[in-house]
């Protein structure tokens, strides 16, 4: 999926359970409109106050591996039993309207999309320490004792594969984080490859009268 200058950007955000993605991810949606999130495909159960379509595509798991067959995904996985992946016609559509699109998945997710799409910019997250990150999950009140432990140790695997990223963001104040990403967000756009297409006519212009 060849990207060229004048298409969004693809941006790859992975994290921790509890690092903050999600909240992180959303303040950016929400306070830049020139950034769109790809909602994933899944099998697993629709939950509530969830709607198809927003927080994901709910289908049938043959209707899932249908698409697997057919190289519908950009990236997939198979998480505790349920399939979550990507679809590949809808990024390249959504990034060749000049969109930058945020997709959310984990590092094995990110490592398959950087295969796929080299030059996507991807952006890890970290908690300020692992007792935070007990804290917050603690916190949360939703998961049981075990469900936390297990999350914590996937945690130590995940954060094992930060170094694979472009970027790291430590979420210690929420403020702080959120303006780390924006700016990553904003450098990207100002890099000269963007900016010719965008501003090409004022370059030549420019050069002509100098």
């Amino acid at each position: 999926m060849k990207q060229a200058g004048g298409q969004g950007t693809l941006f790859v955000i992975s994290a921790p359970s509890g690092a903050g993605k999600t909240s992180l991810v959303s303040e950016m949606l929400r306070q830049d409109s020139r950034l769109g999130v790809s909602v994933s495909h899944t099998t697993r159960p629709m939950r509530d106050g969830e709607q198809d379509g927003v927080n994901y595509h709910f289908i049938s798991r043959d209707e899932f591996e249908a698409m697997i067959a057919r190289g519908d995904f950009l990236e997939h996985a198979d998480v505790f039993g349920n399939y979550y992946g990507t679809s590949q016609v809808w990024v390249r559509e959504t990034l060749a309207t000049g969109q930058d699109v945020i997709l959310e998945i984990d590092w094995q997710g990110a490592e398959q999309v950087r295969r796929l799409v080299p030059e996507c910019v991807s952006i890890f997250i970290v908690p300020p320490s692992a007792e935070i990150l007990r804290q917050r999950l603690v916190g949360r009140g939703t998961d049981a004792p075990e469900v936390i432990e297990r999350r914590l140790s996937e945690a130590e695997e995940e954060c094992r594969h930060a170094v694979e990223f472009d970027y790291l963001v430590v979420n210690d104040d929420f403020a702080v984080a959120l303006a780390d990403l924006l700016a990553i967000v904003r450098s990207q756009r100002l890099k000269m490859a963007t900016q010719q297409v965008r501003h090409g006519e004022l370059l030549r212009d420019l050069s002509a009268h100098g």
